[in-house]
């Protein structure tokens, strides 16, 4: 937890029905899936990627399962640790990690890695209320995985987009998570929404009017001085046209992490343009993050 936190009080979470209200507008809101026609989440996993295990894993307290699927660290490499891996707001779902190197480099590194199809999405169930309670179950399960590779092996989180973007929530008040490494996240979700849909800027003003309590939870920079997590890194493209690069800045330093700033990248082009510097700042902040505390 860094400093900021005095400056920044951790934000109320809304009332049940507030949050069921705020959740169903925002889904109203927020842009259509976009299309990710080279990974498609009902093909499965590609045989490069074996071996992995597509499994189910349990809502607490809400309907239906969330799809996910276990790559565990290669046979060959002692197993290090797990970690999380969370999708941006594509049709695919958790095939978004299929390609750009992720999940090999994880492994290589010593990782098991879980994906999962967030709510709404591939084989998950729908949506009921904010994200990040399914982001809890999915750290409920990678636990569990982790246990399976070895006692007391560290739990790491990467998150891409919306993907981060709900596991902030969860990260600010939980500290399962060691080491935490976001692309391409947005410090609220309906702002970004108002920069790349200017047309709808009236009702996100609105929704920011009616359903203030909801909003202000929906702000990263409000969550982010109160990350449990030992490390943390962000990662943004230049030209984001929905993300300015002094808002990762600025949530990075919210946060006590480190902010890289990939020139020339659009969202979610950053792993595109820079893949290997992006999977080692992210391997560095997994292994800042299990360094012994300094004496």
């Amino acid at each position: 937890m860094c400093p900021e936190t005095s400056k920044n009080p951790q934000p109320r979470r809304p009332s049940p029905w507030g949050e069921r209200v705020a959740q169903g507008l925002f889904r109203a809101l927020a842009p259509r899936f976009a299309r990710d026609r080279a990974a498609s989440a009902s093909l499965g996993p590609p045989q490069a990627l074996a071996p992995f295990e597509r499994y189910a894993i349990p809502r607490r307290g809400r309907d239906g399962t969330l799809g996910a699927t276990w790559y565990p660290p290669l046979g060959s490499i002692d197993a290090r640790g797990a970690v999380l891996l969370l999708h941006p707001w594509l049709e695919g779902g958790q095939a978004y990690f299929y390609r750009r190197g992720r999940i090999d480099a994880l492994r290589h590194a010593g990782y098991g890695a879980l994906t999962l199809d967030l709510p709404g999405f591939g084989e998950s169930a729908a949506a009921e209320g904010f994200f990040d309670r399914d982001v809890e179950d999915a750290v409920r399960a990678l636990e569990v995985r982790a246990a399976s590779l070895g006692s007391g092996l560290p739990l790491h989180l990467w998150g891409v987009s919306s993907g981060g973007y709900w596991a902030h929530l969860f990260l600010s008040r939980e500290d399962a998570i060691r080491g935490a490494f976001f692309e391409d996240v947005s410090a609220h979700l309906l702002e970004w929404s108002a920069r790349t849909t200017p047309a709808g800027k009236p009702l996100f003003a609105l929704y920011r009017h009616l359903l203030g309590t909801a909003y202000r939870f929906l702000d990263l920079r409000r969550h982010a001085p109160h990350l449990r997590v030992d490390a943390v890194s962000y990662v943004v493209g230049e030209r984001d046209p929905g993300i300015p690069a002094d808002e990762t800045r600025d949530l990075a330093a919210l946060a006590g992490g480190h902010a890289l700033v990939v020139p020339d990248a659009n969202h979610l082009a950053a792993i595109q343009l820079a893949r290997q510097e992006v999977i080692a700042l992210a391997l560095a902040t997994f292994a800042q993050a299990e360094a012994p505390p300094l004496e």
